[in-house]
């Protein structure tokens, strides 16, 4: 078992080397997000939020910085499109998941439920997609909900105790699930086709 593990991590690394930018920088996000959970969780830990918030803000800024750099010099492959998107899911839904776990959590269940459900009808869609050769990248509502959930986390991340900023993050949360639904409907009617024929 180990012998095999190792192998396999030998040959991640190789692919990984041979990558542009872009997708390195979306491993990179990847491998931040279980530092982003140890430290978040480990509440005995002096200022465990603030060094959590500092990966988590590292992990959003290669979200933008990965987009950008791919755009402005076409270096958009299929690797990433499927695994920016993805990469973004887990890192958003692992904060989500550790939120309901923290003392003083003031984000309700159902809003986690809804994100999460959202992003395994989406990864199933694009499964779907996916078998029938057709690459599906990140619709506008997409982004904008992603962006939303980014600083909805920030916020709840450090846990600030203040008035304002409270009431801030209660329109962050409901902000947040408000786009996410919508983000899922833009999605299925711009990509309907998609389910035809499907046996």
């Amino acid at each position: 078992g180990g012998e095999l593990y190792f192998i396999n991590m030998i040959i991640f690394i190789n692919i990984a080397i041979k990558m542009n930018l872009p997708n390195k920088l979306t491993i990179l996000r990847m491998i931040m997000i279980p530092f982003f959970v140890v430290f978040l969780l480990w509440t005995d830990l002096p200022y465990n939020n603030y060094i959590a918030g500092a990966i988590f803000l590292l992990a959003s800024f290669t979200d933008f910085l990965d987009g950008y750099i791919a755009r402005k010099y076409n270096l958009i492959t299929v690797f990433g499109k499927f695994m920016d998107p993805l990469a973004d899911k887990i890192l958003v839904c692992s904060a989500m998941i550790c939120f309901l776990v923290l003392p003083n959590n003031i984000l309700p269940i159902w809003v986690v439920l809804i994100i999460i459900a959202r992003e395994f009808i989406i990864s199933g869609f694009r499964l779907v997609a996916a078998q029938k050769g057709i690459t599906i990248a990140a619709g506008w509502w997409g982004k904008v909900k992603t962006v939303v959930q980014m600083i909805m986390s920030i916020f709840l991340i450090f846990n600030f105790q203040n008035d304002i900023i409270r009431i801030i993050e209660y329109v962050l949360i409901y902000g947040a699930a408000i786009l996410t639904i919508v983000s899922l409907i833009d999605y299925l009617v711009k990509n309907k086709d998609v389910l035809k024929d499907v046996n």
